[in-house]
């Protein structure tokens, strides 16, 4: 960790007449063009689609004296002095590349709520990772108030940034979910503390390279303050601590599954244990919580939990916040969340599950597998899922576009597993495939809806897939 004194960027930045570029409609770009317009700044947005949905947004936002160009996001406005992207655009866009060209700063959406923020702002606990984000803050958000903190989770998930910042309501400490997009259009960010919870290949279409995509998650700890909190088990994330260049005094803090040592926290005996928040860690610990406390007690999510606690610690939060806090926390729909038991077999649904790193994670959670896996695989490869995957699977039922990997992989790497392949890419497929995987399980099986894939080839997103599969577990179980 280098170290040295980071000067503050949150001074409110004066927009007053700037000329600037909102790149992109949508769920950030019209709140961001918004509030830019009402800061005094010269807005013009400018879009790739031309579709109903977009002329919708540009007429409310024309109405506001806002400019909208429709079908043109590649060409740079003459007279730009900032872009203010939506955070999915990539870095290698015609209009990004002519603002490098032109010296023209660009910004994401939470650059823009970290500079909008006012001087007595509450302070960020930022989260990233390749999986886990979401559970995560929502953990560390429930950990907060129960230690009595007016928080929120925001960022990523729930609250938008620009809300969290402008709105009238006030935050002690905000919880805060930042994806690798998100981190590389916010050069400024300060986080009080952070954590990269695991760092595995994933929107490397998107960033170029492992090593770009390592390089964005690893911004989460420029400037933290207090800790930078990293993955004992992933030493990818500890390498990025290594790296980072902090203010003084500010700690690396480890979370693992086994015994903490000193400045980690891990797991003893069933419990939650702190040897990095208390006096004389070398010889002391403090009891956080029981295993049994966190919901489900699958390993990546007690790591989740591990995460959580040391940055509601890092902020000076008691033990029995942690506690209580693991206990009200109830993860989202469709992560490894229990449907139903048919006849002595657990159905779970892990359709979040979208890469290998997540779906390798929920396969280690469970003994004797029937795994529903297939969908689109964004360029991923499957041979090392499968191999350390193997012995825990009884067989496998394989869906949507690009299943062939996962069977081609499961020959190699598993060849006596039993595999359903399942030649059909409609939404009726899954009550086929689970059809098949009640046909293949026995008692004391769990049939895993954990894909390792995208959704979009047969459904609209990962909810609708993880409905679909709960749909077809009810109708079985009817």
């Amino acid at each position: 960790m280098g170290s040295g004194q980071v000067t503050s960027t949150s001074e409110l930045f004066d927009f007053q007449g700037k000329r600037v570029v909102v790149a992109g409609l949508g769920v950030s770009g019209v709140p961001a063009a918004k509030v830019l317009h009402a800061r005094g700044a010269v807005v013009t947005v400018v879009n790739d689609g031309d579709d109903a949905r977009a002329r919708e947004q540009a007429a409310e936002l024309e109405a506001l004296g806002i400019t909208v160009r429709l079908g043109d996001g590649a060409t740079l406005p003459e007279g730009t002095e900032l872009i203010v992207t939506a955070p999915g655009w990539k870095p290698d866009k015609p209009l990004f590349v002519a603002a490098e060209r032109a010296g023209v700063p660009v910004w994401g959406d939470v650059e823009l709520a970290w500079r909008l923020r006012g001087p007595d702002a509450a302070p960020w606990l930022a989260v990233t990772g390749t999986n886990g984000k979401t559970t995560t803050v929502r953990m560390l958000a429930s950990i907060l108030q129960a230690a009595g903190l007016r928080t929120a989770a925001v960022g990523n998930i729930g609250v938008s940034l620009l809300d969290a910042v402008l709105g009238e309501e006030e935050y002690d400490v905000l919880a805060v979910e930042l994806s690798s997009y998100q981190l590389h259009w916010a050069p400024s960010l300060r986080a009080d503390s952070a954590t990269v919870l695991n760092l595995a290949p994933d929107h490397l279409d998107w960033h170029g390279s492992m090593e770009a995509y390592a390089r964005d998650k690893g911004r989460i700890y420029e400037g933290n303050r207090v800790a930078c909190v990293y993955n004992v088990e992933d030493k990818a994330t500890e390498d990025l601590v290594r790296e980072a260049d902090v203010e003084e005094g500010c700690r690396a803090v480890g979370f693992t599954l086994g015994a903490p040592a000193p400045s980690q926290l891990g797991i003893v005996d069933g419990i939650l244990v702190d040897r990095a928040f208390v006096p004389n860690r070398q010889k002391n610990a403090q009891e956080l919580a029981e295993v049994s406390d966190v919901t489900p007690p699958a390993p990546h999510n007690i790591a989740n939990a591990l995460a959580a606690a040391a940055l509601a610690r890092a902020f000076g939060v008691p033990a029995t916040a942690v506690r209580d806090g693991l206990r009200a926390f109830r993860p989202d729909a469709h992560r490894i969340e229990h449907v139903a038991d048919l006849d002595g077999v657990a159905y779970v649904d892990d359709s979040k599950a979208t890469n290998t790193h997540a779906a390798e994670a929920s396969l280690a959670s469970y003994e004797q597998i029937v795994w529903i896996a297939g969908g689109l695989a964004k360029g991923a490869t499957f041979d090392e899922l499968v191999a350390r995957s193997a012995k825990r699977l009884r067989a496998a039922v394989l869906i949507g576009a690009d299943r062939h990997l996962i069977r081609d992989a499961l020959a190699r790497h598993a060849p006596e597993v039993p595999v359903v392949d399942l030649d059909r890419t409609d939404t009726g497929a899954m009550l086929q495939a689970v059809t098949e995987a009640k046909r293949l399980a026995v008692a004391g099986d769990t049939v895993l809806l954990a894909p390792a894939c995208a959704s979009m080839d047969m459904f609209t997103n990962y909810n609708q897939r993880g409905d679909a599969f709960a749909a077809a577990v009810r109708e079985l179980g009817a």
